[in-house]
């Protein structure tokens, strides 16, 4: 009896003192964590100063004893890049010239490409904003090997770096590229691109013709907001394309390459197109205002099937200036209950 007491004492104490180990440890680990959050909240006021000088008071890269003594630590170093990279997203002209005046005074460059040599993908991605960010455009042939990184983190970063270095000729990936380019990054690959060369046409249609649906898409969209009226043609055959999403686009970029034969093109194909893509043609009709689409727009009115075709039609009649039409039609007796509701929901949304 008295050795089994003994021995749940001796575990109660072996208890104990692991608890107070473990005590001791998270106020060691905690009390580091706020030297680190004091530090750095130091550091930040450091930087965001000597940022303010250079910008506001155009102050060159003085003689400054603390800014000088922490721009020995890495962590420090970290951190002025990332405060250098959101103040460049701020600025712009001069002030933004002066924060990479900074980026390159203090050879922030080679901490970056640093990064580029990690196996995190987040620190790649990083090290490559950063360079994007200051313009490093000679560390391109480095950045260029991360375009068939395995992390889409990493390779969207890479991909967005070669367009903003090169406008349209950085795009040269998407010749093989395998992956899927996302509706976000294809926002960013668009705004980097400011003219699309004239000798362009072979390599577009290439594109047109990839396998990979969303190099289609973009390339559309590319078209899009350069109105390249060229390629109207083979742009006109994509509304054949197995993908639906593809064809919806299509839709979208044929009308800002309208020409007098594109509702007519349009409504031509509308039979055999799903019903997303004949959403997408009734709503491309009734911004082009096209008055030689009217009876065509009766017709899904009256005889489609489709409740959503029914109201789009009878929306693009409106914009047509048939009011009066649609006015007769939801007080003719032989008109149907779904009829007369779907006329008074668009007259409703539009007077």
């Amino acid at each position: 009896m008295l050795n089994s007491v003994h021995f749940i004492f001796l575990i109660f104490l072996g208890m104990l003192s692991l608890v107070l180990v473990l005590i001791i440890v998270v106020i060691i680990y905690s009390f580091y964590q706020y030297r680190i959050s004091v530090r750095v909240s130091r550091w930040s006021e450091i930087i965001n100063k000597k940022i303010t000088k250079v910008i506001v008071y155009e102050d060159e890269v003085s003689a400054d004893h603390d800014f000088i003594l922490a721009s020995k630590s890495p962590l420090f170093r970290n951190l002025f890049l990332q405060k250098l990279v959101d103040s460049e997203k701020k600025f712009s002209g001069v002030a933004q010239n002066k924060i990479k005046y900074l980026f390159e005074e203090y050879n922030l460059k080679g901490d970056a490409l640093k990064k580029l040599q990690q196996k995190k993908p987040y620190l790649i991605a990083g090290g490559i904003q950063e360079l994007t960010a200051m313009n490093a455009e000679d560390s391109l042939p480095e950045i260029s090997r991360f375009l068939s990184h395995p992390s889409p983190q990493v390779y969207q970063e890479a991909q967005y770096a070669l367009v903003n270095f090169k406008g349209f000729e950085g795009l040269h990936y998407l010749d093989t590229i395998p992956t899927i380019i996302s509706e976000w990054q294809q926002l960013r690959l668009l705004l980097s691109i400011n003219y699309i060369p004239e000798n362009s046409a072979d390599r577009i249609n290439s594109w047109l013709e990839s396998q990979n649906n969303s190099v289609v898409i973009f390339t559309l969209k590319l078209l899009k907001k350069f109105q390249v009226l060229s390629v109207y043609p083979m742009v006109t055959r994509l509304l054949a394309h197995p993908s639906t999403e593809v064809r919806v686009q299509t839709v979208q970029t044929l009308l800002s390459l309208e020409n007098f034969s594109t509702i007519k093109d349009l409504i031509e194909v509308y039979p055999e197109q799903p019903t997303e893509v004949q959403l997408e043609i009734l709503k491309a009709i009734k911004i082009s205002k096209d008055k030689s689409s009217i009876d065509f727009l009766k017709e899904q009115m009256l005889n489609n099937t489709e409740s959503g075709i029914k109201i789009c039609a009878a929306e693009a009649l409106f914009s047509l200036g048939q009011q009066e039409y649609l006015e007769q039609m939801a007080l003719d007796e032989t008109s149907s209950e779904e009829l007369i509701k779907i006329i008074k929901y668009a007259l409703q949304e539009k007077i």
